[in-house]
């Protein structure tokens, strides 16, 4: 059997099959980024089950096993597509929990606070995207959809990983956007841009998040693109009770993805057990 070595040739063609399957390009990226991180693990060896063995135990000393997952599931993809059937790893298994991590989830005060110190830093731009994100549920990936066309009609209709979705923006949040939208003289297209034009991009918004972190006094391990998402729809379904109306909004094939969203605190899980009284 020949030796197996991943070429940054063979790599393109990966990507190449990725866009043909209409991937979107947050998800294609991060193939290429979790491939990469593999190939550097790899130097010189052939690649061959045991390899890939030996890397999928690695990863577990630097990341949590979700993350592990998500990245097998990369690895696996360019091993099919290889037809290196006989080198595909299994993921980890992960026992979902009841409740997740006070120290892990964004809680509406501390995004409140977030929101009020970017508006007192100055940076405007920052403050409506963390509140556009919040209010609609919308993915980060996802905010170039958020046009002045959009405002206009009161939805943004959304082409996201093979599915679209129209997506409800409230009137508060429009009456914000296109108030910023008019004094920086956008009148079409996407409201968030850098100042050369062109649409923010996730990098561009997490280095500022970051940088807000530290001027509020919220732990960085809250403040994620995708927390807001999770306070948006913790909030939903706190309303609605419709685990089914909010995979919809949120744009979710498997309502088992959407259970992830909605999974209490540890506290309000206690204060739940301890309201139970079972004991005699």
């Amino acid at each position: 059997m020949c030796e197996r070595r991943i070429t940054s040739e063979m790599l393109e063609s990966f990507r190449q099959h990725l866009i043909d399957d209409e991937k979107s390009n947050a998800t294609i990226e991060k193939y290429m980024r979790d491939i990469r991180s593999f190939m550097e693990f790899a130097k010189w060896r052939t690649v061959d089950k045991s390899l890939m063995l030996l890397y999928k135990n690695s990863l577990k000393e630097d990341y949590a096993m979700t993350s592990v997952n998500s990245m097998l599931v990369s690895l696996n993809a360019l091993m099919r597509f290889n037809d290196w059937h006989d080198c595909c790893v299994k993921q980890f298994k992960i026992q979902k929990k009841a409740y997740c991590s006070e120290e892990a989830e964004l809680t509406k005060q501390e995004y409140v606070h977030l929101v009020k110190t970017a508006e007192r830093l100055g940076n405007e731009r920052l403050s409506l995207i963390l509140q556009t994100i919040c209010a609609t549920g919308i993915r980060i990936s996802e905010l170039e959809y958020v046009t002045i066309e959009s405002l206009q009609a009161g939805e943004a209709v959304v082409n996201c990983k093979g599915k679209i979705r129209t997506i409800f923006i409230v009137r508060d949040l429009r009456d914000k956007l296109m108030k910023y939208a008019a004094q920086r003289r956008i009148s079409t297209g996407s409201v968030f841009v850098t100042r050369s034009g062109k649409a923010m991009d996730r990098s561009n918004i997490w280095r500022e998040m970051k940088a807000l972190c530290d001027a509020a006094g919220v732990a960085t391990t809250k403040v994620f693109p995708h927390n807001l998402r999770h306070l948006f729809a913790r909030t939903f379904y706190d309303l609605e009770k419709d685990i089914s109306q909010l995979a919809d909004v949120l744009g979710h094939t498997n309502i088992n993805t959407t259970r992830v969203y909605i999974i209490t605190t540890g506290e309000e899980h206690k204060r739940k057990m301890e309201g139970m009284e079972l004991t005699v």
